[in-house]
């Protein structure tokens, strides 16, 4: 794949870098604000990945990942339509966190209401000192429509998530770190190339370690212990019976692979 034109009509830009997809969202005139037609470019590119991309990242055009929902799209639907509209956004985000491979967000300014929804979705943040989250849904009279409310408490509870919608609080970059909303905090203008070195990677992990980790991993901590420890089993018995993982341990019993030390 080749860069999109780099238009307010192409909502996500995608451009190639070796096995990494690069998603690119590209409405900097709406601060990135998300709307329909850029929920369904997205879920058009993770239902059609190419069989080599081994992850993914996305990135934002402007200062702003996303500024959320665009309000200025809203249209009045009945009870009905308005369930299926926020079914969708669900079935995309679906595809982004039990998708084929590892997603990596790079966050910076607003990360906001759907925004925060889309980053929730992915697998690790990356954030930069300008983020900051807020779910001003609250204070617009709506609820979150894109996952929020089952994605977010499990990042960082629901009493977090209910004192941001209910009093407008926003949280800082290094709030979100600490509240576990991103895994990494970089300098500014740096949270790209730090989700690029991620997603390279995390490109290099045997095929059923990523598989395990973004689809049995989840449902694993939310699974009753004995059933989690069945299913547990199930994956590390998968994972360490299968020709790569095989090829890996002897690579490492016989000293031709690097070995843990602690990273700066």
């Amino acid at each position: 794949m080749t860069a999109a034109s780099s238009t307010s009509a192409t909502p996500v830009l995608v451009r190639r870098e070796g096995r990494i997809l690069v998603l690119t969202l590209n409405r900097p005139e709406k601060r990135n604000a998300m709307n329909d037609l850029l929920v369904r470019e997205l879920d058009r590119i993770f239902s059609t990945l190419e069989p080599d991309v081994a992850a993914l990242v996305i990135n934002s055009e402007s200062e702003h990942f996303s500024a959320g929902l665009d309000l200025s799209e809203l249209t009045t639907r009945d009870l009905p339509e308005s369930i299926m509209h926020s079914r969708s956004w669900h079935a995309t985000f679906e595809k982004i966190q039990f998708g084929r491979v590892p997603v990596i967000a790079a966050l910076k300014g607003a990360v906001i209401g759907g925004g925060l929804e889309l980053a929730a979705a992915c697998h690790l943040r990356v954030a930069e000192p300008t983020a900051y989250y807020a779910l001003p849904e609250g204070q617009r009279g709506i609820f979150v429509g894109g996952g929020g409310s089952v994605r977010l408490p499990r990042l960082i509870g629901v009493s977090r998530m209910m004192d941001m919608m209910m009093t407008g609080r926003t949280y800082s970059a290094g709030e979100g770190l600490a509240l576990g909303i991103s895994q990494y905090l970089v300098g500014a203008g740096e949270a790209f190339a730090k989700a690029m070195e991620l997603a390279n990677k995390v490109s290099g992990n045997a095929a059923m370690t990523n598989f395990a980790l973004i689809h049995a991993l989840p449902r694993i901590a939310e699974a009753d212990p004995a059933t989690g420890y069945v299913m547990e089993s199930l994956m590390a018995s998968a994972a360490s019976t299968n020709p790569e993982a095989q090829k890996r341990l002897s690579d490492f019993l016989e000293k031709r692979a690097g070995k843990i030390v602690p990273q700066g």
